[in-house]
């Protein structure tokens, strides 16, 4: 037996690794920028600096896709889970008003299977190049002990650059400020360990069950892309005084987190309309509306925190970019997010 097939015994396929770096390597070429700079497939990822931005700070983020990955591997479907990292990357750090400059990627495979890897960096690198984004690298690792057959986990870090002076810390937020709320594409990529339970065991659903009520079969409905925000806010980042992206934690884990002290939010959960996979995961039963609230997104994706005075040009440019808002709340003397039925 030759050192390669010892390897490839011991769950490490060299070949198949050099076939999907191949395809990884044209996936990366296709998102270069201005900013690019070195050779793609380098051991590091370089990029220059916009010069554009006056006392530059840079503004990092890392996170992965959670268990929505495991409705991808069970669909067969891996196209647009990378959309689905990029965007929710993205939109965590536009909360701070940054522009995404770079994306590094990690996937790690139970085993390596060009076709599969080559589809996750794709939709790396199609969310990378909607938002001229530079894909300068990242790693593949072959892990046969540490995952079952047929899984993955996919991971990124975005860079991003904001003039100190534009960056957004919540500092801005005063009491009477209105919220305004973003509507989601669906769960995003939170809450897919409890609508897997539900749906799944509960419910005793498959993906490609048509449900009347969705107007869709439950699959396409769970693997929809987490949205970015990233073209309906930027136009008007100037006219924030805060952005959250809701996220794990729900409404008001998060936007707690963009509140200064001695500001809290009423939020009114009757000021938009409830998506269908919501009402569906609720008509299970087994969960109250705190518990919903606390880990679904519930239809808002994104809050921006502004005067009343902006609130039109803001929901304009939303508007214009194919998202739908509603004014959901307002900025309140105290702490804490109260969420009225």
């Amino acid at each position: 037996m030759s050192t390669a097939e010892q390897y490839r015994a011991a769950g490490v396929d060299l070949d198949a690794a050099q076939a999907a770096k191949t395809r990884i390597t044209a996936a990366l070429a296709s998102t270069r920028t201005a900013l690019a700079h070195g050779a793609a497939g380098a051991f590091g990822g370089m990029l220059r600096l916009p010069s554009d931005i006056a006392d530059p700070v840079m503004v990092m983020s890392t996170d992965g896709v959670g268990t929505k990955l495991l409705v991808a591997i069970r669909a067969g479907r891996h196209d647009t889970i990378g959309e689905d990292l990029v965007n929710h990357c993205v939109n965590d750090i536009l909360v701070h008003a940054a522009r995404p400059l770079a994306f590094l990627d990690y996937i790690a495979v139970a085993e390596m299977v060009p076709e599969t890897v080559a589809a996750l960096v794709e939709g790396v690198a199609r969310a990378c190049r909607a938002h001229r984004m530079t894909l300068v690298g990242g790693e593949t690792a072959q892990l046969a002990d540490l995952y079952r057959p047929g899984h993955y986990d996919l991971a990124g870090t975005i860079v991003g650059v904001v003039s100190e002076r534009a960056a957004l810390h919540g500092d801005r937020v005063r009491v009477g400020d209105e919220l305004v709320g973003y509507g989601s594409s669906g769960l995003h990529t939170n809450g897919y360990a409890l609508a897997r339970r539900l749906l799944f065991d509960q419910l005793d659903l498959e993906l490609d069950t048509h449900l009347e009520d969705l107007g869709a079969m439950l699959g396409d409905v769970l693997l929809r892309v987490h949205r970015s925000y990233y073209a309906a806010v930027a136009p008007v980042l100037d006219r924030m005084h805060a952005l959250a992206h809701i996220t794990g934690g729900g409404i008001a884990g998060n936007l707690t987190r963009s509140l200064p002290d001695g500001c809290g939010a009423r939020v009114d959960s009757c000021a938009w309309p409830v998506q269908p996979i919501f009402r569906l995961l609720g008509s299970s039963g087994s969960i109250s509306p705190d518990e919903m609230f606390r880990v679904f997104n519930m239809g808002i994706g994104m809050i921006s925190v502004v005067s009343s005075d902006h609130i039109d040009g803001v929901r304009d440019a939303a508007t214009a970019a194919g998202v739908e808002t509603w004014v959901i709340g307002e900025v309140v003397a105290g702490g804490g997010v109260t969420i009225v039925p």
